[in-house]
């Protein structure tokens, strides 16, 4: 599927770019990979270990529309995952977030537009599903504009689709990661929103196959969900940190007890599949599309009305064990 491709990764440098590429310079053959990111420092580190001869490191910002025009010729395909996604730093900063995560997403789409891009999929978040805090309604915002960017694309055979899911494992400045920190400096005890707070949990590797499978499955238009398991915060914590306490802290700013990746509101355009579900879009395309069949075959059926899948509801939960395999595993991937 990308053997040949031109891929750019918009925020290239973060967790979940550096295991994107290591998959696919595993089991691909690409032309290029563009890594486009701001930091330099984080591009230096990474280019000391993602060194193939396809690699490109570009600096640049979302926010910088001729830049991203000039990142962008000659690519096929484009990952956005450029984002700020601190929710309480969001809280009180809104302007930057907005700059980044909507003003961004509409540079990157026109960029794609104009440079003649086949499939754009972008990443977002459980929390841009009724948000309550600023970064979900940025994202809500940014999956809106990607969707919508099918209907702009004229006589162009460009798709852009959007890939949502919950907590990332052990992604960069994720809770485990830093509740490790914690215990490595001698804490005591670990701080806890609350213990009865729910979130759905994926592995880097995980998100990774997801995207790489959509770009085969999807029509353009599509929010992508896939299947993946709740945990509860408090179980999470004892599973990982048997013997440290915790303190209950309560809810940060813009924190929701229980994540969403669509509400009941949105169940009448959802479809299920074995291991995902599609929502569909909200408007009318000038082209006609069936989203019931994707690329790949498979049949999707309409959920029930009223449905919402959430992570106190879920019915798919990780045991210790389990969550204790899927750290494991993605710290082996790191090595």
């Amino acid at each position: 599927m990308l053997n040949g491709a031109n891929i750019l990764i918009t925020g290239g440098t973060g967790s979940f770019g550096k295991q994107f590429v290591r998959t696919i310079l595993k089991n691909y053959k690409p032309n290029k990979i563009i890594i486009y990111s701001r930091d330099e420092l984080k591009q230096y580190e990474m280019a000391q270990k993602y060194n193939d001869p396809c690699m490109r490191y570009f600096i640049g910002d979302v926010r910088d529309l001729p830049r991203l025009l000039k990142a962008m010729n000659g690519i096929t395909h484009v990952v956005h995952a450029a984002a700020l996604k601190h929710v309480p730093i969001a809280e009180y900063n809104p302007m930057e977030c907005i700059k980044t995560n909507i003003y961004g997403a509409q540079n990157v789409i026109d960029a794609a537009l104009t440079c003649g891009v086949k499939k754009v999929i972008a990443l977002s978040t459980d929390k841009a599903s009724s948000p309550i805090n600023l970064y979900g309604a940025t994202k809500l915002a940014s999956d809106k504009l990607f969707v919508a960017a099918n209907n702009i694309r004229g006589e162009s055979d460009i798709r852009f689709s959007v890939v949502r899911y919950g907590n990332v494992l052990c992604s960069r400045g994720s809770v485990i990661p830093y509740f490790k920190k914690l215990v490595a400096e001698g804490a005591t005890e670990l701080p806890i929103t609350a213990p009865d707070m729910t979130r759905f949990w994926i592995t880097l590797q995980e998100g990774v196959d997801f995207v790489l499978t959509n770009f085969e499955r999807m029509h353009g238009g599509e929010i992508f969900v896939p299947k993946i398991p709740s945990m509860s915060m408090h179980d999470m914590a004892t599973a990982v940190f048997p013997q440290v306490k915790q303190n209950i802290v309560g809810l940060r700013p813009g924190e929701k007890m229980h994540e969403a990746m669509f509400a009941d509101g949105d169940s009448h355009l959802t479809l299920e599949f074995d291991d995902h579900f599609v929502i569909q879009p909200s408007i009318q395309f000038s082209h006609k599309v069936d989203f019931t069949k994707n690329g790949l075959g498979e049949v999707g059926k309409p959920v029930p009305l009223g449905f919402d899948y959430n992570s106190r509801d879920n019915t798919i939960w990780l045991s210790a064990q389990q969550l204790l395999e899927k750290i494991k595993s993605t710290e082996f991937e790191e090595k």
